[in-house]
C-alpha cells in the first residue's frame, strides 16, 4: 500500500518497516518452509514471482503490509534506516480490504507471522499487532497528508481474523486484543473472530510514525 511504502513504525519492542525489494529474499527463505506455508494457506512461489509480489503489494491499495523487526539492542535505531544494524527481519502483519469501504460487505482481515522460531513466544506478535492496528485504525498523523493516508483510516468494527480452529495460541492473542469468536466454520476448520468495539481490552498505543530513509 502507498500510505506506508515512506513509513516506519517504532515501538520499544519492535519496528515496523515497509516490505521492499530487500527484504524479498529473506521472504522467500521463509515461506519456502513447508510449515509455514501450512500455517498461512500460502502456495510455495518462486523467487523471482516473490520479487514481482512485493512490487504488487507495494502499490495495491487493498493490501497494507509491514515487515516486523526485532530490535536487537538498546541503542536509537540508526537514521531510521529500514535496514539499520539494531534491526532483526522476524516476520511480517498485514491488512487485507476487502470491498468498497461504503459496502456493507467491507471488512478488513488481519494476519500476522513470526516466521523466525526463536522470536516467538516473546510478546511480539503482540505488540506487533497492537502497533499495526493502532496505525490503521487511528486518523492521520499531522504530519502525514490525507493523500498519502488514504485509504486509510479502517474502521474498527470491520476488523476481522480467521484462525484455524485448533490454533489456541492464536485465538488467546487476538482475544488479547478485543476480538471475540463471532463463527465456527467447521468445514474448513476455521473460527472467525471480529473486533469488539466494546472492549476494554489491551490499548492500542506506545508507538512513533517516522520516515524512513533508504539504506
Amino acid at each position: 500500500m502507498r500510505a506506508n511504502e515512506n513509513l516506519m513504525i517504532v515501538d520499544d519492542q519492535v519496528v515496523l518497516v515497509p516490505y521492499r525489494e530487500e527484504h524479498v529474499a529473506k521472504y522467500h527463505e521463509w515461506m519456502s518452509d513447508p510449515t509455514l506455508q501450512e500455517l498461512t494457506a500460502s502456495e510455495p512461489l518462486t523467487l523471482e514471482e516473490e520479487y514481482e509480489m512485493q512490487k504488487k503489494w507495494q502499490q495495491d491499495d487493498d493490501k497494507l503490509t509491514f515487515i516486523i523487526c526485532a530490535r536487537t539492542n538498546d541503542h536509537p535505531i540508526d537514521d531510521y534506516k529500514v535496514t539499520s544494524p539494531s534491526l532483526t527481519m522476524i516476520g511480517d502483519v498485514n491488512l487485507f480490504l476487502k470491498g468498497e469501504s461504503t459496502d456493507p460487505e467491507f471488512e478488513v482481515e488481519v494476519e500476522i507471522m513470526i516466521a523466525e522460531s526463536a522470536y516467538r513466544r516473546k510478546g511480539l506478535a503482540l505488540t506487533a499487532l497492537q502497533v499495526m492496528l493502532s496505525y490503521a485504525t487511528c486518523p492521520a498523523p499531522p504530519f502525514v497528508s490525507a493523500a498519502t493516508h488514504a485509504p486509510l483510516p479502517v474502521p474498527r468494527e470491520r476488523l476481522v481474523v480467521r484462525i484455524g480452529d485448533k490454533n489456541e495460541p492464536s485465538v488467546r492473542l487476538f482475544e488479547k486484543l478485543g476480538f471475540t469468536i463471532t463463527k465456527r466454520v467447521e468445514v474448513f476448520e476455521e473460527i472467525e473472530m471480529r473486533y469488539n468495539c466494546g472492549s476494554q481490552k489491551e490499548q492500542w498505543s506506545g508507538w512513533r510514525l517516522v520516515v524512513a530513509e533508504d539504506s
